[in-house]
């Protein structure tokens, strides 16, 4: 893509911005409508999904993995971004399409606020994170406010690839399931409650093409052990960052002009 079609879309968002806005308010309003306790949710779903997760794996990997419940819930927070944001982002086109067949508005809009309201949601999760690091008495490391870094590539690589799979299903509304199949597979070749040393190094090398692989990585040293993220660490988030929007834009436009014909 080149940089006058960047330097469009830019243009566009901007003039679109308050409705993005109301799009993520109204994500979240719907999310927690009529529940009692609200956005605890987002705080409690991961608390309670660590714990369980804890008592059935803890034992296994006791001598490998120190503070195992801080280690899982690093990596369930973001597993549980990435699979919430692109499954809201692909049904986006779907569940918007009285709109987008009434009024003329740039439908990337849609599955950049259901990324965003996500987002939202997993900042709350933080707080969980940050709870069980005290509960556990997890050493807390001046690395922790670099917590923004990971997350700002996993939001892009997360919305690129929701702005993909909202074409696609539009045209091919199986890709539902399948999706549904591959957040399986996907959540079973990222580090979230196994160490990477219990991995043969073949699998070792396929799990490194998983961008999730290193967002959990650079999150948990920051988080946690206390590690400044490398260039190279950085470097190869970049490039997944960039691959998936550059993708994600690329795909968006080409196929944009007739998802209203498909909806």
């Amino acid at each position: 893509m080149n940089h006058k079609a960047i330097k469009e879309y830019w243009a566009t968002f901007w003039k679109y911005k308050e409705l993005l806005k109301e799009l993520v308010m109204r994500d979240l309003k719907v999310k927690y409508r009529r529940s009692v306790l609200g956005y605890i949710w987002s705080i409690l779903n991961p608390l309670l999904m660590m714990l369980i997760m804890s008592i059935f794996f803890s034992y296994m990997f006791r001598y490998k993995i120190d503070n195992y419940p801080v280690y899982l819930i690093c990596g369930q927070v973001i597993y549980n971004f990435y699979s919430d944001s692109t499954k809201l982002s692909m049904n986006s086109i779907l569940h918007g399409g009285a709109l987008i067949k009434k009024v003329k508005l740039p439908k990337y809009i849609f599955p950049m606020a259901r990324t965003a309201s996500s987002f939202v949601n997993m900042l709350f999760s933080l707080v969980a994170v940050i709870l069980v690091m005290v509960i556990t008495r997890a050493p807390i490391s001046p690395t922790i406010l670099l917590f923004p870094l990971p997350l700002f590539y996993l939001f892009f690589i997360s919305m690129g690839i929701g702005m993909i799979l909202s074409v696609l299903v539009v045209y091919f509304r199986d890709m539902v399931h399948l999706y549904g199949v591959f957040l399986l597979a996907l959540m079973y070749a990222s580090p979230i409650f196994y160490p990477i040393s219990a991995l043969p190094p073949s699998a070792v090398i396929i799990i490194k093409f998983n961008p999730l692989y290193h967002i959990m990585v650079m999150f948990r040293d920051v988080m946690y052990y206390g590690n400044l993220p490398s260039l190279r660490d950085n470097l190869v988030c970049m490039a997944f960052t960039a691959l998936s929007m550059g993708l994600g834009l690329f795909f968006f436009k080409k196929y944009q002009d007739n998802l209203v014909l498909n909806i």
